[in-house]
């Protein structure tokens, strides 16, 4: 695959930079995970409660754990569970062994709570520094890390990962986005993480302050914590003449960097299987889908001490193809999430989607959120989006609103009313985009 060059920036890796587990042969990979997946079978048994309760009900234990098929076997875990059990009852050391606690950043019910100890601190830093090296992150450069610090795994993580690198770090954390802008400008940093969303925000403070984006220093964007298009790829990457790269993770399974893409290929995540074993199955039945086919996004931990995951539900939609810049297995882009899809008169809808058409219109920007409400018996969905700074008048912007409303019709086949806003009409945020308002009555 041709990749563009973005000022000037080389990303093919050489093979010394590589570690030799990223280009072994698919053997090699399964033999590390029958051995890994015993190991976490066994400790999750013998040490969470939970868990043996579950594999006992089931009628099943780790000694019948034999090929990575025997898998398929086990109970499936989830969000739910990991709330039942709040705070620590997931842990499978001491709590005196844990070292660190972040917990999800969800906004409903109680948050998920995940440990670590000095192992796993060890294994994530090392696991985040080969993401941001597979992006083209190299020792010495500077990375600006704009992901929230906290609870929430994503600046903490990023932080560990590109000073295990070796990366000089700036730690600005979330927020105060002319501040952002300015530490750019005089810091000039190679690379910045942060959630795709609040790019885009940043790209708004650049040019409100009339400074081009594509003279600033930056070379590589790692964007997470969030699902976003390959449109909204091209729009960063044109507007900031650099490379911008997925990065995936969730708190539960550990963070970020549970697989990311590689910046020489950007065609798709390639998942740490010498730490993460995935599965994809059917949302609905849960049975075990094969490699190619679309599903939920299932992972158990090979590694983790204070907290391994067996058979946990992501929730994200995507499939395993194989291996390209990396021998392991790669992932999609995650399209959506099984407990994101809204239903509207029987059509199934992603805000992924919706993203997708909007960013097909010339005189839209990427910043949108869609409604949902209830007139009678149906549902009814409005997306507000907002008009690019350069279509003005109103006649351009009723235009574009009903360009959007033909699309989303033609293309998702669903009825959605459309609004054209002002610039900024749209409340930003700091970390993860909230895309869907739901204003239906509760049951």
């Amino acid at each position: 695959m041709q990749v563009t060059l973005r000022k000037g920036f080389e990303v093919q890796p050489r093979k010394e930079e590589l570690e030799p587990i990223e280009m072994a042969s698919r053997a090699e990979i399964a033999a590390l995970q029958r051995e890994g997946l015993k190991r976490t079978l066994r400790h999750a048994y013998a040490n969470v409660p939970h868990y043996r309760k579950r594999f006992d009900e089931a009628r099943i234990h780790p000694d019948d754990f034999k090929e990575l098929e025997d898998l398929r076997k086990f109970p499936f875990s989830t969000k739910e569970d990991l709330r039942a059990n709040y705070p620590f009852g997931m842990f499978a050391v001491p709590r005196e062994k844990v070292v660190r606690i972040h917990a999800s950043s969800g906004t409903t019910g109680k948050p998920t709570v995940v440990g670590y100890t000095k192992a796993d601190i060890d294994i994530w830093s090392d696991l985040m520094a080969r993401s941001i090296r597979a992006s083209g992150g190299r020792a010495g450069m500077k990375v600006h890390v704009a992901y929230g610090y906290g609870l929430f795994t994503g600046g903490l993580g990023a932080h560990y990962g590109s000073e295990r690198l070796g990366c000089t770090t700036i730690p600005v954390s979330g927020g105060m986005t002319e501040r952002q802008v300015q530490l750019i400008q005089d810091f000039e940093p190679d690379i910045i993480m942060v959630t795709p969303s609040y790019m885009l925000a940043i790209l708004d403070e650049f040019r409100a302050k009339g400074i081009d984006p594509r003279k600033s220093s930056l070379k590589v964007g790692i964007f997470g914590a969030e699902p976003w298009t390959n449109a909204m790829r091209a729009e960063i990457e044109e507007a900031f003449d650099m490379h911008a790269v997925d990065i995936y993770g969730l708190s539960e399974v550990m963070g970020p960097g549970v697989a990311n893409e590689c910046v020489e290929t950007k065609d798709g995540l390639h998942v740490w299987e010498d730490h993460f074993f995935p599965e994809i199955i059917d949302p609905q039945t849960g049975a075990v889908l094969p490699d190619g086919e679309k599903g939920e996004l299932v992972f158990t931990s090979l590694s983790k001490e204070a907290m391994p995951v067996v058979r946990y539900r992501t929730r994200d939609l995507t499939r395993l193809l194989p291996g390209t810049a990396r021998s392991m297995r790669r992932m999609e882009k995650i399209t959506g999430r099984s407990d994101d899809m809204l239903i509207i008169r029987g059509v199934n809808v992603f805000p992924t989607q919706v993203e997708e058409q909007i960013l097909r219109c010339p005189g839209l920007a990427a910043h949108y959120q869609i409604e949902v409400t209830r007139e009678g018996r149906l549902d009814e969905m409005r997306v507000l989006v907002e008009a690019r700074e350069d279509f003005t008048d109103a006649g351009s912007r009723v235009a574009q609103g009903d360009l959007l409303c033909r699309q989303v019709k033609d293309l998702i086949g669903v009825t959605a009313k459309v609004s054209v806003v002002e610039p900024g009409a749209i409340e930003r945020s700091l970390g993860k985009a909230k895309r869907v308002v739901d204003k239906r009555p509760k049951e």
